[in-house]
Formats: structure tokens, sequence, C-alpha cells
């Protein structure tokens, strides 16, 4: 097989340049267990294959890219995996920490982050390309328009750095937008200092009405108490995460 047609479906939109290729996969520092989503025609991972990672895995939902890496980029059938990662549980291709890479389909992007912050404690590593855009809202710091909730809940596991921006002339077929790679890398922080599920709620309750104070738009986590604290008169975009898990304790301490 030596050409697979790009599905629309699927968000494909397969990346021709091996020199971005190259300087994506030298982004990854993590070097033990690697999984690669979406490797399509197989341009990052015949880059990570010369980097030697101690075990790579590659998940792909599509069969003609499956049958295509077997056969033109000679990958062996166990490692990889035909499967939707989105629906696919991670402890069942690692046990131990690991690092993600990928190409991501522009579709899913956002899908594909929440599964991480999912398994935080074994994801230490992300490299990716996704929609500038979305790249540049998870990059962000606190009191920009584009600070949201991916911002903060990213933000509270990793630490974020911006790589470069992509041309859509380099993909086939070209996306109506421009790309971006990004880094993630794992923080410091072991353990909230808070509830983490009402944590993460209290963040996507707060952004689902960003222009609105926090006094209003928690008014769902807060079931009808009024808490007198200057944190509520503020509005998301204005906190960082540290604030975030002040604000999550201030709410617990009231319950």
């Amino acid at each position: 097989m030596n050409y697979i047609r790009p599905k629309k479906s699927l968000g494909q939109h397969f990346l021709n340049d091996k020199n971005i290729a190259q300087k994506i996969v030298n982004s990854l520092c993590f070097e033990g267990n690697v999984l690669e989503i979406g490797p399509g025609k197989g341009i990052l991972t015949q880059y990570l294959i010369e980097k030697n990672c101690e075990n790579l895995k590659l998940i792909e939902i599509d069969g003609e890219s499956v049958e295509y890496l077997k056969t033109n980029i000679k990958i062996e059938p166990e490692k990889i995996i035909f499967a939707d990662f989105l629906t696919t549980d991670i402890k069942s291709i690692f046990n131990n920490e690991f690092a993600i890479i990928g190409n991501f389909p522009y579709n899913i992007g956002s899908q594909i982050f929440f599964k991480v912050l999912q398994n935080h404690e074994q994801v230490v590593e992300v490299v990716c390309m996704i929609q500038k855009e979305v790249a540049q809202r998870i990059a962000t710091e606190p009191g920009s328009k584009v600070y949201g909730i991916l911002s903060v809940l990213l933000q509270t596991f990793y630490n974020i750095e911006y790589l470069f921006t992509v041309n859509e002339k380099v993909f086939t077929p070209p996306p109506k937008v421009k790309s971006a790679v990004i880094k993630l890398t794992r923080n410091n922080r072991k353990k909230l200092e808070c509830d983490e599920k009402l944590f993460f709620n209290v963040v996507k309750t707060a952004f689902n009405q960003r222009r609105k104070t926090l006094s209003n738009s928690l008014k769902p986590i807060l079931d009808g108490k009024k808490i007198e604290a200057p944190v509520f008169l503020k509005r998301p975009e204005q906190l960082s995460v540290d604030d975030f898990i002040g604000l999550t304790k201030i709410i617990t301490s009231n319950q």
C-alpha cells in the first residue's frame, strides 16, 4: 500500500515536511514508554524509531493507516493498537509513566487533552501539533481573553511551552487554519490541596458564563448560598490555578 486517502471524517491532514517532523520528535525529552496518537503515514514514527524510545506504541483508528505502517514503515504489528484513543483504557497500553506525541486531529484535540487530564499521574509529557488557536489558549496566562477551561486545567498539572507555528501548506490536504506545536511537561504538583472533583467542576462552571462574576457564574455550585469573599467579585479569566484552588477550598469550607 503506497497511498492513503486522507479521510475528512477522521480529520486527517498528513504532514509532508520532514524537517518539521524531526523538530517535533526532537522536542520530546522522555525516552521511556511513548505513545504516538494517530501516526497516519508514519512521518513522526520514523524519527521516533531512530530516537530509540524504550517502548514505542502507536494507536491508530484508521485501518488503511495501520496497513500502511506495517507495509511501508515496517512497524511490528504488536506495536500498533488499532483503536480509538478516546475510548481506550490507557492502563491496557501502559501501567506506568509514559509520554504522548502526535499530530492531533483538530476535531478531537480538546477531547484528547481531557483524557490526558484524567490520566495526568501517568502522562508525564505531551508533544503535539494542534490548531494554533487551541495552542495559544492552552499556553496563555490569566487575564487573556482566550484563557479558559483547558488553560487552567492543563496548567494545573503541566508546564506549557508554545514551541512553534506551522504553516498550512505543509499538509495534505492543507487545513483552513494554521497549526502549532506545544509541549506539556508534568509539574511538581502531585496532588491538589482541595477536592479535585469539585475543582474541575468549579473551573468548568465558572467559564461556562465567563462574562459574569464568579458569584453569578457559580450559582449552580453555591446552591443559593452567598459567600462573602473578594474572589467572587472577579471573572474567571482573572484567576490563576492557585486562585482556583483557593476558591475551591472556600466553597468546600462553606458547604
